[in-house]
């Protein structure tokens, strides 16, 4: 917010032009009121201001000696404030002895509002430009510099292995030989992640700078924090500072130790897949990708197991399909396994299992579509076994689910009775849940049995057995519509009313006269008959 100072001697003036400017830019300015210079400058020398906007005549110190008195106090080097004199006609030639003040302009009294705005907005302008010089000959700093060495180093992570730009190399070779990658992310409990310049601030209150023990900060596109060290150690130590605080949700993945610039990216790329490895138990909160070079146990894909997974759903074999689950996934091998074995499995369960159940179930059938979603990569979870226990309830969830699609389309007894218990109660507050219920059906499954039986929705169902009983109550015409309404279990006239039109339409007067009509004129084909 800019400081802003009006000097007027007439309170008036002062008043005004504090409502004009409040009124059109709330919440810009800080405004203060003198009466005169002298007020004014003591007030200046209290906090300085940004603008002042000061009328020339006035008893005790007039505006061009206030002018003169903040020249002469001027900080060397530093820029003074925007200076807007206020003048009549007879004092015009006056104000401009003002113009060696560096004032901005003049206001010629009666004072305009768009000539005030004017110039405010003219004076915003002017510091925007200034902010703007500014930085860029911040650019030409040392800090500058390393942003642009930082963005070049980051481009080099992401790109497909191709030869360095010039000036890439240029930041490459600057790098310490031999030199260590490590990428740490931080998850909270709830499975979120930290941002990396919160992860940064999380590590320099722990440990202090990271500018000390380690030659490059940067940040990926996924939002991971990527360190360049000129060993292990700092890596390890930081390490044992997490451990010390309990900060299990600190991980860190390391790359193994290079000594050729050119192998920048891929020690990143060693460096994100240990991070990986913290997936699998037991959880590790750091990992050296070196450690993970040889040893690493792998299976052939489990294709057949697969199949016989699929075959099992919708069957009441849920122990072994929970057994035959942790055999895909090799559990008994869980913290041995390579993390490719499991990647993989994770994708065949995808496309062999999941997607073939829900093409040929239907997805907006089933309430658990959003898991089904979550499931779809096993990086969305922090650990593998909360991966595993929401694949293995999902699994679950649709075994059970197309067991009760099953039932439901073969109980066609239960659909006689739920359309019975419609016809008998269509009068009631009636819905979906209470009709479920009835033939002890679950909701889900019954909807999506009903639908397979009538060939429609519950609602819409429900809708024309109530207009269908409205149209035999309107042909006796001796019920009002209003009680019509409420004999079919409508909720208001309103509302029947615009079902009526939907299903037949016409408005349920429309019909009543329609029939009305047919009558009457039937009457006279048999009198003239």
């Amino acid at each position: 917010m800019k400081k802003l100072l009006i000097i007027d001697d007439e309170k008036m003036i002062r008043q005004g032009l504090q409502a004009m400017i409040e009124r059109e830019y709330p919440s810009c300015y800080s405004i203060a009121l003198a009466g005169n210079g002298a007020e004014a400058l003591a007030l200046y020398q209290q906090e300085r201001r940004d603008i002042i906007i000061t009328d020339i005549r006035m008893p005790v110190m007039d505006g061009i000696t206030l002018l003169e008195r903040l020249s002469a106090e001027a900080e060397p080097g530093r820029e003074g404030p925007a200076v807007v004199i206020l003048s009549g006609y007879d004092d015009f030639e006056y104000a401009k002895s003002a113009i060696r003040y560096r004032v901005k302009d003049y206001l010629l009294k009666p004072i305009r509002r768009e000539e005030l705005f004017g110039i405010l907005e003219q004076i915003s302008r002017e510091w925007l430009e200034q902010e703007s010089n500014s930085r860029r000959l911040a650019q030409e700093t040392e800090g500058y510099r390393q942003e642009l060495r930082t963005a070049r180093l980051r481009g080099l992570l992401m790109q497909e292995p191709v030869e360095p730009s010039p000036e890439q190399q240029q930041e490459l070779e600057q790098l310490p030989v031999p030199f260590t990658v490590g990428v740490l992310n931080f998850y909270y409990k709830d499975g979120a992640r930290m941002k990396p310049d919160e992860v940064q601030g999380l590590i320099e209150r722990m440990g202090g700078p990271l500018a000390g023990p380690f030659a490059e900060i940067l940040t990926d596109w996924e939002g991971k924090l990527v360190l360049i060290g000129a060993g292990k150690e700092a890596f390890l130590e930081l390490a044992r500072q997490a451990e010390a605080r309990e900060l299990t949700g600190l991980l860190i993945g390391m790359s193994g130790e290079t000594r050729n610039p050119a192998d920048f990216r891929t020690a990143y790329k060693e460096a994100c897949r240990a991070l990986q490895y913290t997936f699998l138990p037991p959880q590790a909160s750091f990992i050296d990708y070196a450690d993970l070079r040889e040893g690493r146990l792998r299976f052939p894909s489990p294709e057949e197991e697969l199949r016989k997974l699929l075959n099992m759903l919708g069957t009441d074999r849920e122990k072994e399909i929970r057994s035959l689950l942790g055999a895909i996934f090799q559990l008994d091998h869980l913290q041995h396994l390579d993390l490719a074995y499991l990647e993989q499995v994770g994708r065949s369960m995808n496309e062999r299992v999941l997607d073939e159940v829900f093409r040929l179930h239907g997805e907006a059938s089933v309430e658990v579509l959003k898991l089904y979603r979550t499931v779809g990569n096993l990086y969305n979870f922090r650990h593998f076994h909360d991966y595993y226990r929401t694949l293995e309830h999902l699994l679950i969830t649709v075994n059970d689910y197309i067991i009760g699609i099953k039932s439901a389309h073969t109980e066609h007894a239960d659909m006689e009775e739920a359309l019975a218990y419609i016809e008998a109660n269509y009068a009631r507050p009636l819905n979906m849940a209470m009709v479920s219920n009835h033939v002890s059906l679950n909701y889900s499954y019954f909807s999506e049995a009903f639908k397979a039986y009538t060939g429609e929705s519950f609602v819409l169902y429900l809708k024309r057995v109530r207009i269908r009983h409205a149209k035999a109550l309107l042909s006796e015409n001796r019920i009002k519509l209003a009680g019509v309404s409420e004999a079919v279990g409508f909720e208001n006239s309103k509302q029947f009313a615009r079902v009526f039109k939907e299903l037949e339409g016409i408005s349920p007067g429309e019909y009543r006269a329609k029939l009305l009509l047919e009558r009457y004129s039937g009457r006279l084909g048999d009198k003239e008959s």
